[in-house]
């Protein structure tokens, strides 16, 4: 196939929200290391999924090994092995060559490199110092790892459903009362928006406009979940869109930041109980705030459902025959 310039690759390629570690630390190696494997060879993504859980295995035998020394080396494996686990799904959609079994390998593989990882950085620190701690803190890395994942992955569902039920009580308010759409083009908005989301690493951030919205009209399709928020945290939007401008997602401390910091930072810097512990607690924190903005996110989208139900109620005075938001006014 033929391989577009680099600038082109990189549109293709990288995500248009990432992790900042990756963003600043990884794409600018991973990326045109995909154009050139894309190019010279014929390795394919999963193979490239199998490399990096080998090298995670090669990162894991180094942190079991207790010395500094061993520790950095095993360090930049690990960095490595992370490079190549970006790599794989670049190469993906460069190519056209993902498929459904590829990302579930590259899911789980990824959960068993931080078990491993964590087992054998901890057990080597152990029978190095004889501290029992380094025994919970490994479970202590295994679970919040495993929470972030399943976290993230539980509120992207919960906020693609309301997505989908606001663009659904929007088109049926639209067929019942037949007047023409005020926020005409948001339910493709929100179709894009979609598409953007980062595997699920992060939660849905819809746009935003900062509307306000009468009796008299639907709410705004897509914009209604982060109301709440917005009006509590005046200079979120501001940090938000200064982030998203360089790439970087809003959730500064997620489940990448949180590996990196244990087996790249704690490793080098020869402390790694007090770097775990901080990386966890602010990983703690993220993780509450994102709790936090999805409970905000629920309740704007329960009053703007109860909006489309008053429309239809309202239209259904005058039109009894019309049904309410849920099901279709043809069905």
């Amino acid at each position: 196939m033929d391989i577009p310039p680099l600038a082109e690759v990189r549109r293709r390629t990288e995500k248009k929200r990432d992790a900042w570690w990756t963003v600043l630390l990884v794409d600018p190696v991973a990326t045109p290391l995909v154009r050139w494997t894309a190019k010279w060879t014929r390795v394919t993504p999963n193979q490239i999924t199998w490399a990096a859980l080998v090298l995670g295995i090669g990162a894991a035998a180094c942190f079991a090994q207790g010395e500094w020394l061993w520790l950095a080396i095993g360090a930049a494996v690990y960095h490595v092995s992370f490079i190549l686990d970006c790599m794989d799904g670049k190469l993906a959609r460069l190519t056209g060559n993902g498929s459904e079994f590829g990302a579930w390998l590259d899911y789980v593989f990824d959960r068993i490199r931080v078990l491993i990882c964590a087992i054998a950085l901890m057990s080597g620190q152990y029978e190095r110092t004889g501290e029992v701690a380094y025994v919970w803190l490994a479970l202590v890395v295994v679970f919040l790892d495993a929470l972030r994942y399943i976290d993230a992955l539980q509120i992207f569902k919960v906020r693609q459903g309301m997505r989908t039920k606001l663009r659904q009580a929007a088109e049926q308010v639209a067929d019942v009362t037949q007047a023409p759409d005020p926020q005409q083009g948001l339910a493709e908005r929100i179709d894009a928006e979609a598409r953007d989301e980062p595997d699920g690493v992060e939660t849905v951030e819809e746009a935003e406009d900062g509307s306000s919205t009468d009796k008299a009209a639907a709410p705004p399709l897509g914009v209604v979940t982060q109301q709440s928020f917005l009006r509590r945290f005046t200079r979120y939007a501001k940090i938000r869109d200064f982030l998203i401008n360089h790439r970087i997602r809003t959730h500064l401390v997620s489940g990448i930041e949180f590996q990196m910091a244990v087996f790249i930072i704690g490793p080098l810097v020869g402390t790694i109980m007090g770097v775990t512990i901080v990386a966890g607690a602010l990983l703690v924190l993220f993780e509450l705030a994102i709790i936090y903005k999805l409970m905000l996110s629920t309740r704007d989208f329960e009053r703007a459902m109860a909006s489309y139900n008053r429309l239809l109620a309202d239209h259904a005075a005058t039109a009894p025959d019309q049904v309410t938001v849920g099901a279709r006014a043809d069905a």
